[in-house]
């Protein structure tokens, strides 16, 4: 995964400031302010976690370390779960659908993963002799 992480982490970063332009320039008109919030949270939480995957791939090319591979997979989880819900939630809004704040509910599921991936680094860091 060493190489395939980093290429994740890059396209990751290229989506976080498209999405974010996105967001300051064509949501700022539809969604009201605390919706807006909740976009640029997912979009916050989306630049965090993706430099914590480059990481984890910068970490990868000179270790080999299972923990890097699970705190690869959790962070890329938590990022579609949690931005991903996110996103979807505020562009459902945007669009005029009613009944979507359910989506709210799969973003803790997000978040538990971004928690597991900085645990897995801890393990990893541990494991680390140099």
């Amino acid at each position: 995964m060493k190489n395939k992480t980093l290429h994740i982490a890059f396209v990751s970063g290229a989506l976080a400031v498209a999405l974010g332009a996105f967001g300051a320039h064509a949501l700022r008109t539809v969604l009201d302010a605390q919706e807006l919030q909740t976009y640029n949270t997912g979009v916050q939480y989306h630049f965090y976690h993706t430099l914590a995957l480059a990481i984890s791939g910068i970490l990868q090319l000179h270790f080999s370390n299972r923990f890097l591979n699970y705190a690869a997979y959790f962070f890329i989880t938590g990022l579609i779960l949690f931005s991903g819900s996110l996103y979807l939630m505020s562009f459902l809004k945007a669009a005029g659908a009613e009944g979507v704040n359910w989506l709210g509910a799969i973003t803790p599921f997000g978040g538990a993963c971004f928690i597991a991936g900085w645990g897995c680094l801890f393990f990893a860091a541990r494991l680390i002799r140099k």
